[in-house]
């Protein structure tokens, strides 16, 4: 790397700092990628993770590994602990780095809406980690369902699951551990009946999937039930503990695995950035995606609030990777004497699958359902994972899956920390009897 040249820092290798990067492989800059993980994850697939249908190697790649052709680029594996527009400088664990064009790609947190504690009884899908962990607690759920055959009140709380949050995520784990539960699991149990599971879906709005058009969001509920997912629209959680929630209708619902999807916001990365921010936490940014006052620092992806058409863009991988696209494309026509362009979001549509040959998605004004729209998901997915192998991985996956209805990776992890069983916990839940008095 050449020192006399500019250098860009970029925080962050999702979908957009890495399309940032990629994008600058033949500029004359000096590009350095910090992230606080070693891999670039696929966030569109955990929930199959979470579900068993697939590996966690098979949605991740090495950084390094992704980058290591460009001869431009080093990584670092750290955390970015402080931003200094004013100094160009952001702050390491390991000591300060100095940029000339700074990107700042960090992505987004589960939000809890300020419910402390919430987090560590229903683990939302952010990352490998939490995955590993939701898949531990359903297939936990399943064992120790069997072990506790004989309690039918025991093992009907077992099986009961709740997802909280409607849009896509929330929809595509209510379809994958209905049929998981359904068929993936349906010949490994001899004293339980895995279909006899329910699953819940709770969403506060009067439709699921918010985002996409009235038509499809009531496909994508037909299909749910066609599953046997049991929805609940228009409901918020007002209590939610170790035992199950309680809705704002004043329903409690008895559940011993609770996954959250409600909702996210940005990470702390964003508290370093100046100005005000909107209510989720995203930064504010000029048409060509700069921090105002600041045209050397861009904020993309999840942590920038961008609107087009009078409507801020969704937190989607698309418009991450063509953000990241679009300001490196800007930072090399700044070292050349040109104007910068505005940045224009091409939509190319929303997709979101609901299980085996199920999904919904729209393309411009044209709407679709089912297997038609199952298998352009299926291809689009494939095509944007990061590596060959995982693109072949997850195709032969998809196709064994599909051919057997067989879900290959049911392993348990974590064993050396076990999760307290239903019985401990609803004994923990138990108030404590009050001593008489004399």
């Amino acid at each position: 790397m050449d020192s006399r040249r500019p250098c860009v820092v970029i925080v962050g290798a999702g979908f957009g700092g890495l399309a940032a990067a990629k994008s600058l492989k033949r500029a004359p800059v000096d590009v350095v990628v910090v992230d606080r993980e070693n891999y670039h994850l696929f966030q569109p697939l955990v929930y199959q993770v979470a579900m068993a249908e697939l590996a966690g190697t098979d949605i991740s790649a090495s950084i390094r590994a992704v980058l290591s052709k460009q001869r431009n680029t080093r990584v670092l594996l750290g955390e970015v602990t402080g931003i200094d527009l004013d100094r160009r400088q952001i702050a390491t664990q390991d000591g300060a780095i100095d940029y000339d064009y700074l990107i700042v790609a960090g992505g987004t947190r589960p939000n809890y809406f300020g419910k402390d504690g919430w987090d560590r009884i229903a683990p939302s899908p952010k990352g490998l980690d939490a995955a590993l962990e939701i898949r531990r607690r359903v297939l936990f759920a399943f064992e120790e369902a069997e072990a506790l055959a004989n309690d039918s009140s025991l093992r009907r709380r077992l099986l009961e699951f709740v997802i909280v949050g409607g849009g896509p995520t929330g929809v595509e784990f209510a379809g994958a551990l209905a049929e998981l539960s359904r068929r993936g699991l349906a010949r490994d149990f001899r004293r339980i009946d895995p279909s006899s599971a329910k699953v819940h879906i709770v969403e506060g709005g009067p439709h699921l999937l918010a985002g996409f058009p009235e038509d499809l969001s009531r496909r994508a509920a037909e299909q749910l039930a066609g599953l046997g997912v049991i929805i609940h629209t228009g409901q918020r959680v007002t209590e939610l503990d170790a035992n199950g929630v309680t809705l704002s209708g004043g329903d409690r619902l008895d559940a011993a695995t609770i996954i959250w999807a409600a909702g996210v916001k940005t990470v702390a990365l964003a508290d370093m950035l100046p100005g005000p921010h909107d209510r989720d936490g995203r930064v504010p940014v000029q048409p060509d995606l700069s921090i105002p006052g600041h045209p050397e620092a861009f904020v993309i992806g999840d942590m920038a609030h961008f609107e087009q058409e009078g409507k801020a863009l969704p937190g989607l991988s698309p418009v991450a990777m063509q953000e990241g696209r679009a300001v490196a494309r800007s930072i090399v026509r700044t070292l050349r004497g040109e104007a910068r362009e505005p940045f224009r979001y091409f939509d190319k549509g929303m997709l979101a699958t609901i299980g085996r040959s199920r999904a919904v998605g729209v393309v411009g004004r044209v709407h679709f359902s089912g297997f038609i729209a199952w298998a352009v998901w299926a291809v689009v997915h494939i095509f944007y994972l990061i590596g060959f192998r995982n693109r072949l991985f997850v195709a032969l996956q998809w196709l064994w899956s599909w051919l057997t209805q067989n879900h290959a990776a049911r392993i348990i992890t974590g064993l050396e920390h076990p999760l307290p069983s239903l019985q401990q916990r609803l004994q923990a839940s138990e108030p404590t009897p009050r001593a008489l008095s004399s």
